[in-house]
């Protein structure tokens, strides 16, 4: 077997900078508290747990006071830094700077669609935490969609500014936006500038990935690829490996590996999310090549 990682998987950067900022402080204190996961990969959540990282949820963080607090890359709603304020707790802001202008972009809109009687749109997952910090954005007004039946939460006789949760699909995205589009003009008989403005507000980090995925998957006989189970943009970058290569599967660690999946003149392809270590996916590499000698020698 020849086992080749994807020199273009593993953290985007704004993971990487978040777990950075988690580390260096770690090295001065002997605990430190994450509003949620730092990233959707148990593994990697349970590494930073054994350093002294304590996952928190908000509920929590009400009640904490006079310690420090890491926000990850994700992003966080206006209702967390007055929270922080009011409790004296320092924020360690590992925000990803695409997400906090995403924020900003959003709560501009949100302020002149409220004096236009219009909609904030975002297609993304409800609950996920960067959506909840761009919700937060909108005093919680913004509608939240991803499936068809999501659209009916629109009022298409209003004006409707689109935007995106950075992980989505691009693809998914496009076909949204269409969509919206072709019910306004369904409901109004036309469409203006001022009807509909959509805003493609998806990281070019991860979009620009699709590509570079479906061309590994087509190079590789197997793909393997590294996720956390939490993570929406590992589901969607699956899918995108699966539907090149039929022979692709999911798995969170080599534990899941399955000799059956392999022969011995395969060409194996590993890659992963935004949100998988390169460490796991050398581990899946490791006990591959185990395997394969195991099997030898057999």
């Amino acid at each position: 077997m020849q086992v080749t990682i994807d020199k273009n998987s593993g953290y985007c950067f704004g993971v990487e900078f978040a777990i950075k900022m988690a580390e260096d402080e770690m090295e001065n204190s002997d605990q430190l508290y994450c509003l949620g996961d730092i990233v959707h990969n148990d593994m990697e959540v349970k590494r930073l747990r054994e350093k002294g990282l304590i996952v928190i949820d908000r509920d929590q963080l009400a009640e904490l006071s006079d310690c420090k607090v890491l926000i990850r890359a994700h992003g966080e709603p206006p209702e967390t830094y007055k929270t922080a304020i009011e409790n004296n707790i320092e924020l360690i802001d590992a925000s990803c700077p695409v997400v906090l202008k995403l924020q900003h972009r959003v709560k501009t809109a949100f302020d002149k669609m409220e004096r236009e009687n219009g909609q904030i749109v975002i297609y993304g997952k409800k609950g996920h935490a960067e959506v909840i910090g761009l919700t937060g954005q909108t005093l919680e007004k913004a509608i939240v969609v991803m499936e068809d039946s999501d659209l009916e939460k629109i009022d298409y006789n209003k004006p409707v500014t689109l935007f995106s949760q950075t992980t989505k699909s691009t693809k998914g995205f496009y076909e949204l936006s269409q969509k919206i589009e072709e019910r306004i003009k369904n409901s109004k008989g036309e469409l203006t500038e001022l009807d509909f403005n959509a805003n493609d507000s998806i990281c070019r980090q991860v979009s620009n990935r699709e590509p570079q995925l479906q061309k590994f998957a087509k190079e590789n006989d197997v793909i393997l690829f590294v996720s956390g189970k939490k993570s929406s943009n590992g589901k969607a970058l699956y899918q995108v490996c699966l539907s090149e290569n039929p022979r692709s599967y999911f798995i969170e660690n080599e534990t899941e590996l399955q000799a059956e999946w392999f022969n011995p003149e395969d060409k194996i392809g590993i890659c992963g999310a935004t949100s998988t270590p390169m460490w796991l996916m050398e581990q899946v590499k490791n006990s591959l090549e185990t395997m394969e000698e195991n099997l030898i020698e057999a």
